[in-house]
């Protein structure tokens, strides 16, 4: 059995936070660096540019992308044959403090939904934990920014509403957040399983490398199609129009019951912000 220090783990997600709230991932700032140079609508490359500019000014002055630096989502994979040394969730919760304190990140979390008291901290991290095969452990960060996240939907569609009730679904729940979540959006959608797992299914799909076409052909081809559709939409960087509402769409499935369809939209702002370290 492998011993992960909770030292180990708790440096690793400071570190992780800082990063992620500093600097885009690749994937995303190539993304936006395409969807610019494929903009016609004036307007559209102007917000564009100013989106390059800031991002690139966070990653040189080593200041956050976004004054929202999000809720602490922590994704763990633990290999069966390996153990961290205490309380895990503590030790994840001491990376988000520390994150907060040495990074200069906002503190955006409150104790209680409704007496609404700020922990100070941005404690506690919303954790999820996978075993999986091996004896390491896989830790992947996702600031959370809330202008996206409540622009997210959950529908227990009926069976009889296919694949079309489906498509129009997704579709509608981007167009309803309009320019709420600071768009060009990454949407991630969860098919299947059960109320909760299909939410749970929509924010991994946000964790996905942009570009990269589903595993299943079937789904790959939903992704391109949804993808095109809410690009026609004309919503367009930060509302003002053109042809980039969306930087990409990935889609997440598990089986479910006969009796349902559950199906989830998670929106990601233009700030897609995650990174992954293995230990």
């Amino acid at each position: 059995m492998r011993i992960i220090a909770a030292e180990t783990l708790s440096e690793t997600v400071k570190n992780l936070f800082i990063k992620a709230n500093r600097e885009l991932p690749p994937d995303v700032r190539d993304r936006i660096r395409a969807c610019r140079d494929r903009e016609t609508w004036p307007p559209a490359r102007e917000t564009l540019d100013r989106i390059v500019e800031n991002f690139e000014l966070a990653e040189k002055n080593r200041i956050p992308i976004c004054q929202d630096t999000g809720m602490a989502c922590v994704f763990l994979e633990l290999g069966v044959g390996a153990a961290v040394s205490g309380d895990i969730g503590e030790a994840v919760n001491e990376g988000v403090r520390r994150a907060c304190r040495e990074g200069y990140l906002r503190a955006s979390v409150v104790r209680d939904p409704l007496r609404r008291d700020n922990t100070g901290d941005n404690s506690p991290a919303v954790l999820y934990l996978d075993l999986v095969p091996g004896d390491g452990l896989g830790v992947t960060v996702a600031p959370k920014g809330f202008g996206s996240e409540n622009m997210s939907r959950i529908r227990m569609l009926s069976p009889s509403d296919g694949i079309e009730g489906f498509k129009n679904f997704v579709v509608s729940a981007v167009e309803q957040a309009g320019p709420n979540p600071c768009p060009p959006v990454v949407v991630g959608v969860g098919v299947g399983g059960t109320f909760d797992r299909a939410a749970l299914l929509a924010k991994k799909a946000l964790l996905r490398p942009l570009g990269k076409v589903h595993r299943d052909p079937f789904y790959g081809n939903l992704e391109a199609e949804l993808l095109e559709r809410i690009n026609a939409l004309g919503i367009g960087p930060q509302g003002f129009g053109g042809r980039t509402t969306a930087l990409a769409l990935a889609i997440e499935y598990m089986p479910t019951h006969i009796a349902a369809l559950p199906c989830a939209v998670n929106i990601n702002c233009h700030v897609s912000r995650h990174v992954r370290e293995d230990l």
